[in-house]
């Protein structure tokens, strides 16, 4: 990743005069979801003038992209503080944006460590709505107060207007704040999604290394390892490699090369390909391994971080389960190796089991099915509908 920004003229000017909406999604998974937003809420309201900080996906729903947030994302306590130059010129740099042409609402979409911030910020400078200003500040996909800093949740009444929130047990995290936060569903249950995977007993495996460089570099070894093992019981087997990215594709050709063995037996495929059979899977912990659970898919997560930042994280981050689909069953539906556990041996049996018993199908189709009901918010409810209310109600 570049260390440098693009020069303030690099932001360009809105197109269209002042944007009615601006969006800020700095993942691959952000994108995507404000991607689904946007499109439903132009279908509604086909003259909105959109402009984002967020990746292709926004931009091909028909926003203009300012910068590509998803090409500079990075996890991890250590790596934030090794780029912290680089991500303070981005973030000055979308304030002045802001502070110039206005947008009369922004919709902050993940990202908390940057988007908190920069709400914090405009309230300060008088430019959001809780700050005596007009923007108006609303946040989909809400931060994950529940798995830690829980006290956000003070600091986000204070300084945003509303929040949607996408899994149900979210509305009652901000219960005792006077922040309206309502649950509209998870995008994956909309009724338009299509699914990105489905079960087919005989396809090859999938193995989903993640959207961020630097965690790719550390998990898509562990799951070509737990691959190969898998190997010495079934040498027939194949493998599907999903990315999100050329710059992604171009990581994982690179380590594999390391390893031509395996080279004829995986085939990369982007995930912009819908509906792709998979036996069994080997994943990071990410927004695909929800797509996978709902598609039924038996196997395993794996992940690593930097040691530093996986101490860190243990001591700041009180959660039971790291895969989301886990955490909403509250049961391993995936079991999870992190670290040290994610060897070989570990990634092999789970693969071979969920390949070999019948009992992994049985209880991936379950899971669905509780999951596809869980993140049901009822027929008429939707991000969309509820972000709508920004432009069919009186202004107060």
């Amino acid at each position: 990743m570049s260390k440098s920004l693009p020069a303030t003229t690099d932001f360009p000017a809105p197109v269209n005069g002042r944007p009615d909406l601006l969006i800020i999604a700095g993942e691959h998974s952000g994108d995507e979801h404000a991607a689904l937003l946007l499109a439903d809420l132009l279908a509604k309201q086909p003259d909105l003038k959109v402009a984002c900080l967020g990746g292709v996906e926004l931009q091909a729903a028909g926003s203009q992209l300012l910068y590509d947030l998803t090409a500079v994302s990075i996890v991890g306590f250590v790596e934030v503080v090794r780029y912290y130059s680089f991500f303070k010129g981005l973030f000055d740099r979308t304030l002045d944006w802001i502070e110039r042409y206005e947008p009369k609402h922004i919709c902050f979409v993940d990202y908390p460590g940057f988007n908190l911030r920069l709400a914090e910020q405009l309230t300060k400078r008088g430019l959001s709505k809780k700050g005596g200003g007009e923007i108006g500040l609303s946040y989909y996909v809400g931060p994950q107060v529940w798995a830690w800093k829980a006290k956000r949740r003070f600091k986000m009444a204070q300084i945003l207007d509303r929040l949607g929130v996408i899994f149900p047990f979210e509305v009652e995290c901000f219960a005792d704040t006077n922040l309206p936060t309502e649950f509209v569903g998870h995008p994956f249950v909309r009724e338009s999604w299509q699914a990105p995977f489905r079960y087919e007993a005989d396809a090859p495996v999938l193995l989903l290394p993640g959207s961020r460089s630097a965690a790719v570099g550390r998990i898509f070894p562990l799951l070509l390892a737990g691959f190969r093992k898998a190997r010495e019981s079934k040498p027939a087997l194949k493998a599907t490699v999903v990315y999100p990215s050329a710059k992604i594709r171009d990581l994982l050709e690179s380590t594999l090369a390391m390893q031509p063995d395996l080279a004829q037996q995986i085939e990369f495929v982007s995930n912009k390909t819908e509906n792709l059979p998979g036996s069994a899977v080997l994943m990071s912990s990410g927004t695909m391994s929800l797509g996978c659970a709902l598609s039924a898919i038996p196997g395993a997560i794996a992940y690593r971080l930097n040691p530093m930042s996986y101490w860190l994280g243990r001591i700041l981050v009180k959660v039971k389960y790291i895969g989301i689909a886990n955490l909403l069953l509250d049961r391993p539906l995936h079991p999870e190796f992190i670290q040290a556990a994610a060897s070989p041996a570990q990634l092999s049996r789970q693969l071979l089991r969920a390949l070999d018993q019948s009992e992994a199908a049985a209880e991936a189709q379950d899971g669905a099915v509780e999951l596809r009901e869980l993140l049901h918010a009822g027929r008429d409810a939707s991000a969309a509908v509820w972000f709508c209310l920004l432009y069919t109600s009186p202004s107060p």
